[in-house]
């Protein structure tokens, strides 16, 4: 297939970046059955479209969505005019009960393929159930939003010029840096608009030039706004290629007159040529160069370079779950690994005896001890440095304390290795995990569940609704050492290999087989890779009747496919 040639397409599912999958032919070219693979933008499971090639490898290809045909009945009219060709929401097109199904699907999947984990161990509940059996692992339903729109409490807006030569801000289109000039996005508040548009104007009747990464000329490269959802207080920084802005102060007290809110207004110095959006030298102009954010009791100093969830709302949510996960009676020692700005060290100091935070940026550890201090928080320590080195030192030092309680709260790459082994080395009895990634979650847990730890829950939260980014909350409790054994000696020749033959028919490991691995194998493939392992059949007609019959070997990979199955159902 040609580069733009058309064609049609049923989708049948969806990727982890939002985009639609489908298929082309019922045979592959390996004539695995698998059929070839497309990965459409915008298009939702249960949509037939057009679809154009865009990108074409030997058994997948992307293609961009022409028009859709029949859609999906999860599809809605997205809010945002610029929804398809701007960057941020990659499924605003979907509606939002689906979205939510997508996210929880997206954490199961990937608990069970990337973190090895039984489905069968799952148990969905909603929060009435608390008590499982031992081994299971409660899968709590999504924390959603009843308003979905409006949450983000942060937004950075790259200045350019479109083709007109007229000022714009905006967002970057998908995997580009060209600008599409929306300056009232639908996840932001509404004031943003009208400070863009004053600073727009000021930029206009000055003459300032907006940022050009190609020459790396120009002055104003982007506008960040924030505002505290609880206050309402307003934060205006611009980022600018230069040492200053003569008009800065002008600026500072025009936008102060027309946005009674504006607590904070700064120049953020950036001259490099580089995709980092901000610099580390700040000029206050009008305020003290923080706003001020309040969740659940608890007060917060943001400056421009501080790091905050973008979602207020939802945050007190997330770690609200995180607190209720860790069971804290107020006698525990408890450590936040990747602390940040102490947010989640916070929520739990007033529940513990004392908390200490742990964070690699010196700069984020200021601000936590400085939110501790505002919040009259005695017993939260901070610490910079790596984790996997702090810990270790400590627990040193102290001989007598024990931890009872590790959160961790990792960027979306998941933990440091070094870090998964302090932490088994500690050995505290709960860990709660928070991740931005289910893949680097799974990947994180299947570590520690092998290192003497149990998944006992699991709640997904929406933190990035239209996005398809989602958090999650686990929580882990240290197996206890078991102090007594017996010893059992069995003779092989007492097992009935037969009885592995009802762990699964031949259609449940196709289906396995299909659902990991996305290739078709044959019962014949599946009788020849049971003899080969050992597993004999009472009727096996799956086989040639003379051993010197001549039938096609099992591809080396689908064998492979079929013994992960077999070890699947526990049938070697």
């Amino acid at each position: 297939m040609k580069k733009n040639e058309e064609f049609e397409l049923k989708i049948t599912d969806l990727s982890d970046e939002g985009a639609g999958i489908g298929r082309t032919s019922e045979t592959g070219p390996d004539d695995s059955g698998a059929g070839f693979i497309w990965f459409v933008k915008d298009a939702l499971i249960g949509d037939r479209v057009l679809a154009a090639a865009t990108k074409v490898k030997k058994n997948y290809g992307f293609a961009r969505l022409v028009r859709v045909l029949e859609p999906s009945p999860d599809r809605v009219q997205p809010l945002c005019q610029e929804a398809r060709r701007c960057g941020g929401c990659q499924i605003q097109q979907m509606e939002y009960a689906a979205q939510l199904k997508f996210k929880e699907d997206k954490v199961w999947n990937d608990l069970v393929r990337i973190g090895g984990f039984d489905p069968r161990q799952f148990v969905r509940t909603d929060r009435e159930i608390i008590k499982h059996a031992e081994g299971q692992i409660l899968f709590e339903p999504i924390i959603g939003m009843e308003e979905p729109w409006r949450y983000r409490n942060k937004a950075v807006y790259p200045i350019g010029r479109d083709r007109d030569g007229s000022l714009i801000a905006g967002f970057y289109a998908g995997r580009t840096h060209s600008i599409i000039s929306c300056s009232d996005c639908m996840l932001g508040p509404e004031e943003n608009r009208e400070i863009l548009q004053c600073i727009l104007d000021h930029m206009e009747r000055h003459r300032i030039s907006p940022y050009d990464e190609t020459t790396h000329t120009g002055v104003v490269r982007h506008v960040l706004l924030r505002q505290g959802v609880h206050t309402g207080e307003l934060m205006v920084c611009l980022v600018i290629n230069a040492d200053g802005l003569k008009t800065a102060r002008e600026l500072g007290v025009k936008l102060q007159e027309a946005f009674p809110a504006l607590r904070s207004f700064s120049l953020c110095v950036n001259k490099e040529r580089t995709n980092v959006i901000m610099g580390t030298r700040i000029i206050q102009i009008v305020g003290p160069g923080y706003i001020e954010e309040e969740i659940q009791g608890v007060r917060f100093r943001i400056s421009p370079l501080s790091f905050f969830q973008v979602n207020s709302l939802q945050m007190e949510r997330l770690y609200g779950t995180a607190l209720e996960f860790a069971g804290l009676t107020g006698k525990e020692i408890v450590w936040d690994l990747y602390c940040g700005v102490g947010t989640i060290s916070l929520f739990l100091a007033g529940h513990a005896k004392k908390v200490y935070g742990v964070e690699i940026i010196p700069a984020a550890i200021e601000n936590a001890k400085e939110n501790a201090a505002l919040n009259g928080l005695t017993n939260a320590v901070f610490y910079t440095g790596a984790a996997e080195e702090v810990l270790p030192r400590w627990y040193e030092e102290q001989k007598a304390s024990d931890v009872d309680v590790i959160v961790v709260d990792p960027p979306r790459k998941g933990c440091d290795i070094r870090c998964l082994e302090t932490m088994v080395a500690i050995a505290p009895s709960r860990i709660v995990y928070v991740s931005c990634d289910p893949a680097t979650l799974a990947r994180d847990l299947k570590y520690l569940c092998g290192q003497g730890y149990m998944l006992q829950r699991v709640r997904p939260c929406d933190m990035f609704p239209h996005t398809v980014h989602v958090e999650t909350v686990c929580a882990l409790s240290k197996l206890s050492e078991a102090k007594h054994h017996i010893s059992v000696q069995v003779d092989m020749d007492e097992l009935d290999l037969t009885a592995a033959e009802s762990k699964a028919t031949y259609e449940e490991i196709q289906a396995w087989v299909k659902e990991k691995y996305g290739f078709h194998v044959t019962h014949l493939n599946i009788a020849k890779t049971k003899r080969k392992c050992g597993i004999t059949e009472r009727i096996n007609y799956n086989l040639p009747k003379s051993e010197n019959s001549k039938s096609p070997g099992t591809p080396k990979e689908k064998e492979e496919a079929i013994i992960d199955a077999f070890r699947h159902f526990q049938m070697i």
